[in-house]
């Protein structure tokens, strides 16, 4: 009998077949696999867009979308087309096979192989390098959308007397055109030599000549394009001088035209387009001539003036005529860097006035007296109080404040505040449910007076407790939903109730009614989210249902990056209560790095100080900029992060081309409400970019500025042995000759003379929107016969100082932590008056406590347990007594004693009715109105003083 298994028709023949059912389920595989990968590369782009369609900034990704689609698409096609159109050119001008050589021998199986993939060969090719570079145009979006809108300067370049807009925004597309050209031209030169060696075209060992004329003809023509290109290189690279970097020892970081560029590279450039455009015309000269003799010989001589003409000559000129005499030949240009420096930065109308440093006046009641008019000092350090906010307002442990918190203005007070936000770590038992669903936001607002403390040193709570109450009153939402500290996604709305908050009476729950967050009623939605977060629970969760929103991209910086990606965002968000709402108050500046002439700087370095962290550094912080604007105000609300963007320097272009090119984002200043004015400052991130060119450009002399002589640094932060810049401070103060009768809210720094540590000069900006000189910075500069102490010789001597060092000693005792405060320096009468608050950490207590306060002035040193006691030791006098017609609080028996001078009397009356407004406001448990009282009654007193003063001033002749 055969054997059944090795016949044609046995068994053995038919398994490696699959079945109709077998080769069904394979199709449906394959077709689901497809899906699946068509549905993950979807995901991302579908919850892109509906991210941004709730925040209702769909226009900036659609506009975005579709600026990246048309370059890809057009300089996708252009790519495919050049690369694609020279393989087809260059096979058509194959020579035909005759005689045979060994070589077109061994090419000849790869001719065979190629010949059935000939065509999906050419198109898989030029599709593959069209992708990429259409890949490559799509990052260029900015580029592009700052070429189509951009708006004129209004200032032109000292060189060429262009304006400012065809650097910033013309030229960098200039350049993006000319490297894609090369990149074209590269690679069809590279596709048409394989393509004509593969047929023949070009010969290695052949007999005969090399390669045929048509081979001839078609790359000359594609070495005159690359030549040509070169030629428009060399005429873009004129004007490239202009923001060129250089090191120049006088200016790190220097762009612009020097001696040499002016004088052997501007030239040298000019004579290499001619050149450059004869040996273009040699290339194409071939189709006619068929000869390389020529056009090699032009190359050659094109390499050759570009090392003599443009490396060697300038060179020499650097060498022979400009070392020689470096500050002669320099200074023309040095004026105009330091001009253009000055106003890429908006320095340029910083005022610098000369400071004795040391008293002018030998009075020191007028002096007491003085140091509480001139400046509100802050005693309450937001670096330092953070574990005091902590300890005493936490609450609970899924709670948390920053760590640095922020410094703003209240009624006419500095105070110091922050956001009881929600700390993911201290989530009792951590998983799925209580990370994304139950523990979703933080709850309220803790304040704190910024030149007061409390008892035993603790902060002087302004608004306090949970829920919080206090000068904001109760009644606004307290809820934080966007944050600092607020980077996971949250789920809310749906069937899970949320933790709100905990008081005695036990946990309260709610759920977010607020339109925020991306629905995830669609199951094609959930769908995408699970992909996107790689969390396969919110497909299928009953957590989630009717209702359920997610929350995500929830920091102040990521949205408003987000939906403004052409911002840099400033590395301070800070909170403010604004009309019954939480809002994050966030800067943004506009910059480039193509303003002709100005220095550039890197925002990373320029920003850093002794309080950067990573949630305080710069967004963007590595980029390398000469140019910056304060140009957008943002807002983020803390409950349904709605974010609004506020057009705040109405001057600056690189703005006014972004709401070209992103129509509606940026409302107009004029929409900025008075309560949010009052809110905003001058952003830190901004002044130290500004403080750190200005401890170059504060000279305007080129001179001097080439000697160096008057060069300054930022100090270190005296307080830390990190050894980083001291950070800016926010006060209220009153500089010299300043217009404001009042003290205003500034941010202020010390500069030191380079690579030494004594004063050299107090820099102050006026950082109140609301005054006439918001902006206006103002710079003592000291003299330099007579050496001031800087803020590490003050804090030196404060450790030395015998008496002060017992004391701190005995601080320091039962293993108890000082920590110093901030070093506050102050311009008073000539001299300059250095506050710091000193904190113990006991070992009892996990929070510091103000203890004592160091004073000195005019070489006179205190150290005592509030600020008045010490400037009273130091000035050898008491602090100003209040009008000596007494206001009577409401309730007392005893009548107020009624001053003759109308203007006095009328100032009690109005102190007495502020009195008796505040304490009708606290009974009714109405602090906003309780706090109006207080600004209302400080605003009395003071005009009582001044008032009083007058009267008992000395009359003229009396």
């Amino acid at each position: 009998m055969p054997d059944r298994g090795s016949g044609p028709s046995g068994p053995r023949m038919r398994v490696g077949r699959p079945s109709r059912r077998a080769r069904t389920l394979l199709m449906t595989l394959g077709v689901l696999a497809v899906l699946g990968m068509a549905f993950i590369m979807f995901a991302g782009f579908w919850t892109d867009w509906l991210w941004f369609r709730s925040v209702k900034y769909s226009s900036v990704f659609t506009t975005t979308l579709w600026t990246k689609i048309g370059l890809f698409a057009v300089f996708g096609l252009l790519m495919a087309g050049a690369v694609g159109l020279n393989i087809w050119l260059a096979y058509r001008l194959r020579p035909p096979l005759s005689a045979m050589s060994m070589e077109q021998q061994s090419l000849d199986r790869y001719r065979m192989s190629v010949a059935p993939y000939r065509k999906w060969l050419l198109f898989g090719i030029a599709a593959l390098v069209g992708m990429i570079a259409g890949a490559s145009a799509a990052g260029q979006w900015k580029t592009w959308l700052m070429y189509v809108n951009g708006v004129p300067f209004g200032t032109k370049d000292p060189q060429f007397h262009l304006d400012v807009s065809f650097y910033t925004f013309n030229l960098p597309w200039y350049r993006f055109l000319l490297g894609f050209g090369f990149a074209a031209v590269v690679l069809s030169v590279i596709a048409a030599v394989v393509v004509h060696y593969l047929y023949g075209g070009l010969r290695v060992t052949s007999p005969g000549a090399r390669a045929t004329a048509a081979a001839t003809g078609h790359l000359s023509v594609l070495l005159g394009l690359f030549v040509t290109l070169k030629a428009v290189a060399y005429w873009l690279d004129r004007y490239g001088l202009a923001v060129k970097s250089s090191d120049f020892k006088a200016a790190d970081n220097w762009t612009g035209l020097r001696y040499v560029d002016a004088n052997a590279y501007l030239p040298a450039k000019t004579i290499l387009v001619a050149i450059a455009a004869i040996c273009a015309a040699l290339f194409f000269a071939t189709l006619w001539r068929r000869t390389w003799q020529l056009p090699v010989i032009g190359f050659g001589l094109m390499v050759l003036s570009a090392i003599l003409i443009g490396g060697l000559y300038p060179a020499i000129v650097q060498k022979f005529q400009v070392q020689p005499n470096e500050q002669a030949k320099e200074s023309p240009y040095v004026e105009k860097n330091i001009k253009a420096t000055r106003d890429a930065y908006g320095i340029d109308g910083s005022e610098v006035k000369d400071y004795p440093g040391v008293p002018q006046s030998d009075d020191k009641a007028r002096l007491r007296q003085a140091a509480n008019t001139t400046a509100s000092v802050r005693l309450l350090d937001p670096n330092i109080v953070s574990p005091a906010f902590q300890q005493l307002q936490q609450v609970k442990g899924y709670y948390a404040f920053p760590s640095t918190l922020a410094v703003d203005r209240y009624s006419g007070q500095d105070t110091v505040i922050g956001l009881r936000e929600l700390n993911i770590g201290g989530i009792p038992k951590n998983n799925w449910i209580n990370d994304h669903f139950k523990y979703t936001h933080g709850y309220g607002v803790v304040a704190a007076k910024g030149t007061t403390v409390g008892e035993q040193g603790a902060p002087d709570f302004t608004q306090s407790d949970l829920p919080s109450k206090g000068m904001f009153g109760t009644d606004f939402e307290q809820r934080i939903y966007y944050g600092e500290q607020t980077k996971q996604y949250s789920i809310v709305g749906g069937p899970q109730k949320e933790l709100d908050y905990s008081d005695d009476k036990g946990e309260k729950e709610t759920s977010y009614k607020g339109d925020s967050g991306v629905s995830l009623d669609n199951p094609v939605n959930r769908a995408a989210y699970a992909l996107t977060f790689s969390e396969p629970q919110i497909l299928y969760s009953g957590a989630i249902g009717d209702g359920s929103r997610i929350l995500y991209h929830r920091t102040p910086k990521e949205r408003v990056e987000a939906v403004a990606p052409w911002l840099t965002i400033d590395g301070a968000p800070y909170p403010a209560v604004v009309e019954g709402r939480i809002k994050w108050i966030v800067d943004a500046y506009t910059t480039t790095n193509g303003y002709p002439y100005a220095s550039r700087t890197t925002l990373g370095q320029s920003t850093a100080d002794s309080l950067t962290n990573s949630q305080r550094a710069v967004v963007a912080q590595e980029n390398r900029v000469n140019y910056i604007r304060n140009s957008v105000k943002a807002t983020v609300d803390a409950y349904d992060g709605t974010v609004s963007l506020y057009q705040w320097d109405t001057e600056d272009p690189v703005l006014k081309t972004w709401m070209k090119a992103f129509p509606g984002t940026v409302k107009p200043k004029s929409e900025i409400a008075k309560p949010l004015m009052d809110h905003l400052r001058y952003p830190q991130d901004l002044f130290k970019v500004q403080r750190e060119l200005l401890t170059r450009y504060h000279v305007t002399d080129p001179q001097t500025f080439l000697s160096g002589s008057e060069a300054w640094d930022v100090p270190d932060d005296p307080t830390t042995k990190a050894g980083t810049a001291v950070p800016p401070y926010y006060l209220s103060m009153k500089m010299p000759d300043q217009k404001e009768k009042d003290q205003v809210f500034s941010l202020t720094t010390t500069f030191t003379p380079n690579e030494r540590d004594n004063l050299s000069a107090f820099m102050a900006v006026n950082a109140d929107p609301g005054s006439t000189d918001y902006g206006k910075i103002r710079i003592l500069k000291l003299p330099t016969s007579k050496p001031v102490d800087g803020p590490k010789q003050v804090q030196s001597k404060f450790q030395s100082e015998p008496k002060i060092a017992e004391s701190i000693r005995l601080l320091r005792g039962g293993d108890s932590e000082v920590e110093y405060g901030n070093l506050l320096a102050v311009p008073l009468d000539g001299g300059m008056l250095y506050v710091e608050p000193v904190y113990v950490r006991s070992s009892g207590l996990k929070y510091p406590l103000l203890r004592k306060v160091l004073v000195t002035y005019g070489g006179q040193t205190a150290f005592e347990d509030s600020l008045e006691k010490a400037l009273n030791v130091v000035f050898g006098a008491e602090a100003p007594t209040v009008p000596t017609t007494p206001v009577t609080p409401p309730g007392t028996t005893t009548p107020p004693q009624t001053a003759q001078d109308p203007t006095v009397k009328a100032a009690l009356a109005d102190a007495q009715k502020a009195l008796e407004e505040a304490d009708k406001a606290m009974k009714a448990g109405d602090w906003a109105a309780y706090g109006k009282a207080q600004g209302d009654l400080q605003a009395a007193l003071k005009r009582a003083i001044d008032a009083e003063a007058k009267l008992t001033a000395p009359k003229p002749g009396g």
